[in-house]
């Protein structure tokens, strides 16, 4: 049965966008996760993404239109299927809807309305946004203002995590903070009430109570804001500085200070109060170390780096629960569907690394130059791409959809689990460009400094534990790709040339491989000609 893709909401004030341009046409096959439309929002123009696979059977909103929330956009469903009466009916059949709601009682159509009509003047509801594409639901990690602030147009909010970064939340509106909907460490689904913004005084208590009917309530209720606002802000991080003074910072600035080993106290603060900002932490630059101690004087206390855990007596049973982020909900649930749904086989190959090793050693004596193994491994993955197609391909319940271009994921392990970047085009860049790109995304992708457009779009992921003495091992494939290429550490060891034994350096790849899109012959092809550009790197540049 075909579904109908109404205009998204995109940004917290959005009312209506307009198509800037599709990215598909009518006819066109459709994947879970392909890019339908750029919309212009009241604030940027963003890509929208398909949730849904088939045929793109009819458009709605012409490129240039523009029409409200909701609004029929797009219809996807089989090919040559009838859907006339859909678009006659303006999409209010309730059939072409995924968990279409009960029908609403004429009742209940009074309520909300009677509740709408409450709203205050000049009162803003902020809901919880949709800061990544495959976000559902938010954390708030940490509230920057408390109830009772004043709160201008570009402050920012909260620092809210998603299933791939911690992003702080920028308000588009002005007022008073006047009431907080999701407490720092809880989690909601998009749209949630998170905030409501208004004249000061103004009484919100039935608006915060009404506005998600049927929803978990708020964790704090109106009245306790009202005898106790400074409650409703999450505790800010406090460092003391040398003086004894009490230094302000967000866990963001604490985390990344933590990771880039920079004192707080010799960061100044450009926030409310000299309250110290991750970006006041990125922009900072390390005084000069102080002269040396005297040989005579005595030797500073040693300070256990490592996170202290409770003393536990032998024979006693202690366990630690840890809350499971947004980040490892995410991975659960996607690596779980790859694993249960596509029938995983792997293919092992050894692939000798000497003149691999001598051409890293040769490129790497040009001044301003650096590449790793992994940005070869990339390179040489990239160009057996475009010699074996089916290797870089998606699956559907209609089609198989080969992939042309090559745009490979690059697994990164970050705190919280694991990120894949995308290098875009990567048949197209040489072995510098790869190197120099890999490094930035992934320290952007450690300091969750990621945009989620640049974790978008791979055809084809490569996962390297080599830097961990890992010499073989399977990974799970990053769908909607078929592929995932495992990349072990170089080893030396006894080898066989020309009929001796010698001291050589050898890696394994496996390769992961979605049965449904790859048989096997294709895979050992691909592999074949993987170990040759690898063994061979002068013919990489050719």
């Amino acid at each position: 049965m075909a579904t109908i893709i109404t205009m998204p909401r995109l940004s917290d004030t959005m009312t209506e966008g307009t198509v800037a341009t599709w990215l598909k046409k009518v006819g066109d096959k459709i994947s879970e996760g392909d890019m339908l439309a750029e919309i212009e929002t009241d604030k940027a123009t963003m890509e929208f993404e398909s949730f849904n696979e088939g045929t793109l059977l009819h458009i709605g909103i012409q490129a240039g239109e523009t029409a409200p929330i909701d609004s029929l956009l797009a219809i996807i469903g089989k090919e040559g299927e009838d859907i006339s009466a859909l678009i006659a009916s303006d999409a209010t059949a309730a059939p072409v809807k995924e968990e279409a709601p009960a029908p609403i009682s004429e009742n209940q159509k009074s309520e909300i309305k009677n509740q709408k009509s409450e709203i205050p003047s000049g009162v803003i509801v902020v809901t919880m946004p949709r800061l990544s594409d495959t976000m559902t639901e938010g954390t708030v990690a940490t509230w920057l203002k408390k109830v009772g602030d004043k709160v201008s147009e570009g402050d920012m909010l909260a620092e809210i995590e998603t299933d791939k970064a911690t992003m702080e939340f920028e308000s588009f509106n002005e007022g008073t903070l006047l009431y907080i909907g999701i407490e720092a460490g809880q989690s909601a689904p998009i749209d949630s009430l998170l905030a409501i913004i208004g004249p000061a005084g103004t009484d919100v208590s039935d608006l915060a109570k009404n506005y998600n009917a049927g929803a978990t309530p708020a964790a704090v209720a109106i009245e306790e804001a009202k005898s106790s606002p400074v409650a409703q802000a999450a505790p800010v991080v406090q460092e003391a500085s040398t003086d004894g003074h009490r230094i302000l910072a967000s866990p963001l600035a604490k985390k990344i200070a933590s990771e880039k080993g920079i004192q707080l106290n010799q960061v100044k603060g450009s926030g409310e109060n000299g309250r110290i900002t991750k970006s006041d932490v990125e922009n900072f630059t390390p005084q000069a170390a102080p002269a040396p101690v005297a040989a005579n004087a005595a030797p500073a206390k040693a300070e256990n780096t490592a996170t202290a855990k409770p003393y536990v007596p032998a024979g006693q049973i202690a366990t630690e629960e840890i809350k499971n982020s947004q980040m490892r909900k995410i991975i659960a649930k996607r690596l779980s569907e790859s694993l249960f749904t596509a029938p995983h086989y792997n293919l092992v190959i050894e692939v000798t690394m000497d003149e691999a090793m001598k051409s890293r050693a040769i490129i790497n004596s040009v001044p301003d130059t650096k590449v790793s193994f992994n940005d070869m491994v990339i390179k040489a993955s990239a160009l057996a791409l475009k010699k074996h197609p089916k290797i870089n391909s998606q699956w559907s319940a209609d089609a198989i959809t080969i992939n042309y271009h090559v745009n490979i994921g690059v697994a990164v392990a970050v705190e919280d689990g694991l990120v894949v970047p995308v290098l875009p085009f990567t048949d197209g860049m040489s072995l510098s460009q790869i190197g120099t790109s890999v490094r930035d995304l992934a320290g952007r992708a450690k300091n969750k400094k990621l945009l989620p457009s640049e974790m978008e779009g791979s055809t084809f992921t490569i996962s390297n534990l080599g830097m961990f003495g890992i010499t073989e091992f399977n990974s799970i494939i990053n769908q909607p790709n078929s592929a995932i290429l495992s990349v072990g550490a170089i080893v030396e060891k006894p080898v066989v040339k020309n009929g001796q034994i010698v001291v050589g350096n050898t890696m394994m790849l496996s390769l992961a491989c979605d049965h449904r899109t790859i048989d096997g012959a294709t895979g050992a092809q691909f592999l074949q000609t993987l170990k040759q550009y690898i063994e061979n790197p002068v013919t990489m540049l050719a």
